[in-house]
């Protein structure tokens, strides 16, 4: 960047006391307040009628949807998020290079946990027979990404980041043979699906890359808003998320562009409103990004108040989002193998395969559903407060990988 280049943070004023803060409560407040519905969502995986379609309408009930349709603001917060906070990374006593390096690092770690670690605790299979590619693998994928562009001026990463997510459904209808080198691209980079087979382990990529490098590059342009005074942040940030919210409904209405899934009006009461909101999360249409990003901004200008006796376990969470990713899944595997076992149940088909080896006649009532997950939030916070005391005394370089 070239040294007298006007920059956001030149022209507008600064909060300084902000520029020295080792964290930013509202990033985190948002962070734990999503962790925690997406425990719900992992739970309802476990415990729920898993081959039912939550999202289709001819299956669903409003109760379902919505246990399912909370959860969709999970992925796109957290990488968004995540984006953030490598720019505050950077302008916290990282140089340049300092910063491509640490996200190189990251990204790569976030690979390997997730077709490890992540892998194991969803499946429970040593063998690793089927590889799927999902948050950890966006997010990871992307910061390597993101590294080489933060030699580039902010605004036009987030150029960048804006022209993904903004044109990548103009591409929606572009197919390529199955089992060709096109087809295997294609599906990484856009097309969810079955990327290859290695040593006998097929590799499925359900989240592809495009739109959500474009939601990281985007998180992290925004990053100097952060660097603001805090009454011009809160404007600012609540100003994009309620333009974000009216962009939604205005191209939602006309069922022109942003999602392959038009809405429709339904033959049963209130489904149409439910149709309305259905938008397509893999890959994360534009109309799926701007009805979930936009609320986001808008509760991070409202947070940026503070989070207040009742917020603060949200961002004790909030700041070990790593460790508790891992433990959930591991966690929410064994209550389910525990409860399949005291009903009597065989438990074989959860080792080894975990959720995607359901019995046709499995799943529990969506009140079991949210039982465990009060369950499983009751037996994580203990742990994840206990690391996130570890984490803030920060003796050991590695815990910033965590």
């Amino acid at each position: 960047m070239v040294a007298n280049e006007p920059t956001l943070e030149r022209t507008l004023p600064m909060d300084q006391s902000l520029a020295r803060a080792p964290r930013l409560e509202s990033i985190d407040l948002l962070r734990g307040l999503v962790m925690v519905v997406m425990v719900l969502d992992h739970v309802r995986d476990f415990f729920g009628e898993i081959n039912r379609n939550p999202t289709d309408l001819s299956q669903t009930s409003f109760a379902l949807f919505f246990t399912r349709w909370v959860t969709h603001f999970c992925a796109p917060v957290f990488v968004f998020l995540a984006g953030t906070g490598a720019f505050l990374t950077g302008v916290r006593g990282r140089s340049k290079g300092e910063l491509a390096k640490f996200l190189l690092i990251r990204g790569i770690w976030l690979i390997f946990l997730e077709i490890t670690i992540v892998r194991f605790g969803l499946t429970f299979d040593p063998t690793f027979q089927f590889i799927p590619l999902i948050v950890f693998w966006a997010i990871g994928a992307s910061m390597i990404l993101l590294a080489p562009m933060v030699f580039l001026p902010t605004w036009l990463v987030g150029a960048f980041g804006l022209i993904l997510i903004f044109g990548h459904n103009a591409f929606d209808g572009v197919s390529f043979e199955p089992g060709t080198t096109a087809a295997v691209v294609w599906g990484i980079l856009h097309r969810p699906g079955l990327v290859g087979t290695v040593a006998g382990r097929s590799i499925f990529a359900l989240y592809s890359l495009v739109p959500w490098v474009g939601v990281l590059a985007a998180g992290y342009a925004i990053g100097p808003v952060f660097r603001l005074d805090s009454r011009l942040r809160r404007m600012i940030l609540m100003s994009l998320g309620f333009s974000a919210i009216v962009l939604f409904i205005l191209l939602r209405w006309s069922n022109l562009y942003g999602d392959p899934q038009p809405w429709s009006i339904q033959d049963r009461s209130g489904f149409t409103m439910l149709s309305f909101i259905n938008c397509q999360k893999y890959p994360p249409s534009l109309l799926y990004l701007s009805m979930t990003l936009g609320p986001a901004l808008v509760f991070l200008g409202v947070f940026d108040r503070g989070a207040g006796r009742l917020g603060r376990p949200l961002v004790t969470l909030g700041r070990v989002p790593l460790f508790f990713y891992l433990l959930q899944w591991y966690l929410i595997h064994l209550l389910a193998i525990a409860v399949i076992a005291l009903n009597g149940g065989s438990v074989g088909w959860m080792i080894g395969g975990g959720p995607f080896n359901a019995p046709k006649e499995y799943g529990y009532s969506l009140k079991v559903v949210y039982l465990m997950w009060g369950v499983s939030l009751a037996l994580l916070y203990p742990a994840s407060a206990w690391f996130a005391k570890i984490k803030r005394r920060g003796k050991y370089w590695w815990l910033s990988y965590f």
